[in-house]
């Protein structure tokens, strides 16, 4: 039985991955956008402009969808309000399995804040009635390089370890999963690159493999907080960035899982991989 998809953040990096991938084999997607100006024109894809707070215009968005792949939305006060509206307009829509990209060690104490807010969504996408399966990324291994200001990479995570994932074997998961959901209906995949390592590790192939010199600095909270002033973001927003680095510490995203390479057959990418890939 042929699905019809829906992918959502298809303007984005993880989102447009995965529409370039099953576009490629001939799949007909419906690609919701906030913005159609920006959206991929794909062989046998559809625009349809909705954004996740918007109810009525999500249900109109996924009319005929069977299966949604669900980018999680960009960080706001309240995400998670945010995801239950798009969820239950899903729902309203008739599909019959949602795809949801979650985040590893997602629990209503997890110490990475954001964490949390993927935790309430699962369980809502849980309560809907609607098949599922989540997909607990890591942190992206993308983003690692720019963790650095001005050459170093500050922050309270000590000598914790860290499995970052590739957005691109994201990406590829995805769309593994996308090509025959049924046979991933209640699952949750655990999605990290093939190794863990500690920030000053991460700092010291950075500078091994980049024209860029990076070390690591450790910090304690406070002095986290106070170094990020600069940027002028809310209070809460800061508290979560430097989440991310204690989550580290605590030894939450330590985890080495084999599920990228069961998903796609092929071991996930490295750090240096990843630099070496960028030239």
């Amino acid at each position: 039985m042929e699905h019809r998809i829906a992918v959502t953040g298809s303007t984005g990096t993880v989102g447009g991955g995965v529409a370039r991938m099953l576009a490629a084999e001939q799949v007909p997607l419906v690609l919701p956008v906030r913005s159609p100006d920006r959206a991929q024109h794909l062989p046998e894809s559809t625009v349809r402009r909705t954004t996740y707070a918007d109810f009525d215009a999500s249900v109109e968005a996924l009319a005929g969808v069977d299966v949604l792949f669900m980018v999680s939305a960009a960080e706001e006060p309240d995400r998670v309000g945010t995801h239950r509206t798009f969820v239950d307009a899903a729902k309203e829509a008739g599909v019959q399995h949602l795809v949801y990209t979650s985040f590893l060690g997602a629990a209503p104490d997890a110490v990475f804040l954001l964490g949390r807010d993927h935790w309430y969504t699962e369980e809502h996408i849980r309560s809907s009635g609607m098949s599922w399966t989540f997909l607990r990324d890591s942190l992206y291994l993308d983003f690692v390089p720019s963790l650095a200001e001005d050459g170093v990479i500050r922050g309270p995570a000590g000598d914790g370890l860290l499995a970052a994932v590739a957005q691109a074997d994201v990406a590829r998961s995805a769309a593994a999963v996308l090509r025959a959901p049924g046979d991933h209906a209640g699952t949750t995949y655990h999605l990290t690159g093939p190794e863990a390592f500690t920030l000053a590790d991460a700092a010291a192939t950075i500078t091994e493999c980049t024209p860029a010199t990076v070390r690591f600095e450790d910090q304690t909270h406070d002095e986290a907080m106070a170094s990020r002033a600069h940027h002028g973001a809310p209070r809460w927003q800061v508290e979560a960035w430097v989440s991310t680095y204690t989550a580290i510490a605590r030894g939450e995203l330590a985890e080495v899982s084999p599920d990228v390479e069961r998903l796609t057959g092929r071991r996930p990418l490295g750090l240096r991989e990843l630099l070496a890939a960028r030239g």
